[in-house]
């Protein structure tokens, strides 16, 4: 499932990027939980609550159906 996950952020790291921001993957739970880190000015930016949730999780969970929940680190 890492290998799923890993190629789904590869397609949201662009636009991510673009605005200055990038996301790093740090752990894949047994249990569905995605972990990650992110970085650059979305480290910082008020909105990557939203970030994290509406657009990585709803894309993961899309592209990899065995994601329960993304979450920062």
């Amino acid at each position: 499932m890492r290998e799923k996950v890993e190629a789904a952020l590869n397609m949201i790291k662009p636009i991510l990027q673009a605005d200055g921001g990038n996301v790093e993957l740090v752990d894949v739970t047994s249990d569905g939980i995605v972990k990650v880190k992110l970085t650059g000015a979305c480290g910082s930016c008020p909105m990557s609550q939203m970030t994290l949730k509406m657009g990585i999780e709803q894309t993961l969970k899309k592209e990899v159906p065995e994601v329960k929940e993304v979450i920062s680190v």
